[in-house]
Formats: structure tokens, C-alpha cells, sequence
């Protein structure tokens, strides 16, 4: 194997190796197979498992997860002493915002939600911990909920928030949970991990989630999830307003309209993925 050194902007130098004709930095390769294995693995893997699989010595193992849970491409569970992906590598996955124009697609079905339900409706996608909001048309009463766009809110409180958790892995969500806390925000807020799961598979259930003054006292939100064309949840789409026009009473009319609105997105995002090529999960 022929070794060569690359000087860096910075005057440093890093040691790089040619591997089958192609030039690969050594470190580079060993946190990737790290990551590879813990991808294809069910279950949380201890550092003596992941130093058999990859043929890696366990103090370089060690060493390369300290940098990839430091950058939380990695999860370790303090109690087992194991490690799964963290939300980092689970975010490169949901990155359908950076290369498509939500607001473009999306819109004409928002603008349909707030016909039939006379509330804001939105768009928002995973990232990290967090969901963030990409799409919105809002309501055309004088009171009205409005979330900029770009805003991140906590998954554990609200109704996008619950839907896009709902519908990851086992292993993702319980990583999301650990890391990211239960932050109480109203007597309503959710701050159990074991009520949480139990909510989670309750909206997988029905399809839909609920957001009753969990985050902030007085606003509600019915949210449901938007499939990518190779079906895993792309988004999440929504309506909120206030608890005095939205409140439980109109979750069972309200929750089938967008279901069918957010089957059209789904629909319209396979339609674009097989026309023009997006890249979405």
C-alpha cells in the first residue's frame, strides 16, 4: 500500500493512503465502517463487537467513537455502555429540504387544509432532535397560530414533533428521547419516556397525532405524516390554531381530511421523484 502526506491550508499535514487506486485518508475509512456496522446492527453494540467486526484495535475504536459521539453521529448509552447511531447520521437521511422547494410543492395542499379547517397549516421535517418548519399557509382569520419558517421546535410536544418521532425505529426514537430530554412546557406536556411510547404507538395507530396545549397553553395542533416515494415518513404535515376553534372536538372531523390531503402530497412527491428526479428517502 503506497502512503503519501497531503499538506493542509493550515500548514498541517494528514496521512493518506492509496487503496485500490483511489485515495483514502485511513481514520476516514475506520469511523465509516463504525458507522456502517452500526447501521446494519438491530441492536446496540458494545466496543469489543464493533472492534471484531471491523478489525479495528479496541483503543482506535474507542478513540473514534469518543469524535463521533462528540459530534453525535454516534449515541452511547451511558447504563449498557453501548452504542447505536445518533441523531446526526439519522438527520443526513431527512435532508428532502435542501434540495426541493417545499413551500413550491406543498403549498396547494396547505392552502386546501385551511379551506376545510379555516387554521394555519403547515409542513415541517426531522432534523436532529428537532422538527423544523418548511412550509406554511396560514390562517385568514385575525387570530391565527403562525410559526416562522425555519423554526425548530421539540418533538415530544408537538404535533409534527410526535408524528416524524412516531415513525422512526425503536433504537432511533429512544436515542432521540435520551439525548434530546423531556422538557416540561405545560401541565400537559408529556415527561414520561414510557407515556411517551405509549403515545407514539398510539399515532401510528390511528395515523395521526395530537398537540393539546403540550408546548405552549392555549394552541392545539392535529398533525400527520407525508410519505417519500420509497415509503418512510418525509414529513409531517399539520393544522393549528387556537384551543377556543381547535380543540378536541374537531379532531375526529378534522384528522380524515388530512390523512386524504397528506395521501395527495405522498402521491404528488412519487409523481415528482419518478419525473424529475428528487432525492428523497
Amino acid at each position: 500500500m503506497e502512503e503519501h502526506r497531503d499538506t493542509l491550508e493550515n500548514g498541517s499535514t494528514s496521512s493518506v493512503s492509496d487503496t485500490n487506486g483511489a485515495n483514502s485518508v485511513q481514520s476516514v475509512e475506520r469511523a465509516l465502517d463504525l458507522l456502517e456496522f452500526l447501521a446494519q446492527s438491530p441492536n446496540k453494540v458494545g466496543i469489543s463487537e464493533l472492534s471484531v467486526a471491523t478489525g479495528q484495535p479496541v483503543a482506535t475504536v474507542h478513540r473514534l467513537l469518543m469524535t463521533l459521539v462528540a459530534r453525535e453521529y454516534v449515541a452511547r448509552d451511558s447504563r449498557s455502555r453501548r452504542y447505536t447511531l445518533g441523531s446526526a447520521a439519522h438527520a443526513l437521511v431527512n435532508i428532502e429540504h435542501q434540495i426541493m422547494n417545499w413551500n413550491e410543492v406543498a403549498t396547494s395542499f396547505l392552502r386546501e387544509l385551511v379551506e376545510i379547517s379555516g387554521e394555519t397549516a403547515n409542513i415541517a421535517l426531522l432534523e436532529r432532535d428537532r422538527a423544523v418548519y418548511v412550509a406554511q399557509v396560514p390562517s385568514k382569520r385575525m387570530v391565527r397560530m403562525f410559526t416562522e419558517l425555519g423554526n425548530r421546535v421539540p418533538l415530544h410536544c408537538t404535533g409534527c414533533g410526535k408524528v416524524l418521532l412516531a415513525y422512526q425505529s425503536a433504537n432511533v426514537a429512544n436515542t432521540i428521547i435520551n439525548q434530546a430530554g423531556l422538557r416540561n412546557y405545560t401541565d400537559r406536556t408529556i415527561t414520561d419516556p414510557d407515556q411517551l411510547r405509549q403515545e407514539l404507538e398510539t399515532i401510528r395507530q390511528q395515523g395521526y397525532a395530537v398537540d393539546n396545549g403540550e408546548q405552549e397553553d392555549g394552541v392545539c395542533c392535529i398533525a400527520v405524516p407525508v410519505y417519500s416515494p420509497k415509503g418512510k415518513v418525509a414529513a409531517a404535515m399539520s393544522i393549528s390554531g387556537p384551543a377556543s376553534r381547535l380543540d378536541n372536538s374537531r379532531t375526529p372531523e378534522l384528522a380524515p381530511h388530512l390523512i386524504r390531503v397528506s395521501k395527495a402530497l405522498s402521491d404528488k412527491l412519487v409523481e415528482l421523484y419518478n419525473n424529475d428526479g428528487y432525492a428523497l428517502i
